[in-house]
Formats: C-alpha cells, sequence, structure tokens
C-alpha cells in the first residue's frame, strides 16, 4: 500500500467520532498497511485511522524505537476496560500537530480490549509508554485531541503556535 499524508490539527476529521469495523476485510488490511506505512515515515509510536482521513476505529503502536523488544500493535475496535486512579505526567506529543509537545496526565495503567487484523480478540494490561500511547491513539477514535488534555493555562501558553498549525492545513 501506500504512506498518506497526516492530517493536522484544523482539519475537522480529527474531532469525529469513527466508526466501528464491521469486519476485518482487505479494506482494513489496506488501511493497516496505509497507517503502517505512514507511521514508519513519520518516525512516531502510534497513529490512529482519522489521522489519515479514515473515520474507523482502528489505531496502530510501535513502540520500537523506545522499546527493542516491542512489536507493531494493531488495535481495531479498542475498549478501554480499565484505568488507574493513579496518573503520570508525561510528554506528549502528536504527528497531527507536528514539533508540537506538552506534558500531560493520564492514567498510569490502562486495559483495553481489541481486535487483531486476523480477527482474534486480544486483552492488554500495559502501563508507562504503552499505556500513554494506548489512551493517546484511543482518544483520536473519539474525536478527543491531547491538547484537550493540557491545562487551560498550557492551551493559553500555545494559542499562537495551534493557530499557526491550524493555518497550515
Amino acid at each position: 500500500m501506500a504512506e498518506r499524508p497526516i492530517v493536522i490539527y484544523g482539519n475537522q476529521v480529527l474531532r469525529k467520532v469513527c466508526d466501528p469495523v464491521e469486519e476485518i476485510n482487505q479494506e482494513i488490511k489496506d488501511l493497516v498497511s496505509d497507517l503502517t506505512d505512514t507511521l514508519k515515515k513519520a518516525r512516531g509510536l502510534g497513529l490512529a485511522a482519522p489521522q489519515i482521513s479514515e473515520l474507523k476505529r482502528v489505531f496502530i503502536l510501535d513502540l520500537s524505537a523506545i522499546d527493542i523488544t516491542a512489536s507493531l500493535k494493531v488495535f481495531i475496535n479498542p475498549e478501554i476496560m480499565e484505568t488507574s486512579e493513579e496518573e503520570a505526567e508525561i510528554e506528549e506529543g502528536c504527528l497531527s500537530f507536528p514539533g508540537l509537545y506538552q506534558k500531560i496526565y493520564r492514567p498510569a495503567k490502562v486495559k483495553v480490549r481489541a481486535t487483531d487484523l486476523k480477527g482474534n480478540q486480544f486483552e492488554l494490561a500495559a502501563d508507562g509508554m504503552t499505556a500513554r500511547a494506548i489512551l493517546h491513539e484511543y482518544d483520536h477514535l473519539e474525536g478527543v485531541l491531547f491538547i484537550d488534555r493540557m491545562s487551560s493555562f498550557a492551551r493559553t501558553m500555545l494559542r499562537g503556535r495551534l493557530r499557526k498549525l491550524k493555518v497550515v492545513s
């Protein structure tokens, strides 16, 4: 398949709730292939379908850049089953916000259920960067962006940079 353009902040597709995947057919396999090619080129840790203009409940994670034992994971129709009360504040970025990084509070642990590309349902309990990446990409499927998780003070401080991103898109 092919690398696709990443949607930049300001594009309304990023604010839409994605549709469930009804069946894992060639269209979904092609979408995952495009997500993978796009993520590799962008050198990111995760990418959700709406970031390449597809309103499907699909995201991928590839944490191999920070964990050599990690491999590409595909999440189709993910459901967050539980999150920890304990939170962690870690700097986050997003491929739809090039060059923008901000410390964000998120639950330190997450348990997710999803379907893989072969149609098998799986559950994953994660912490650290894996938990953060899952929650970040899941938010994309809900039309929620990482700037929505920032403090109002941080958003105010970044207003000028966000406006510039919007103009470019």
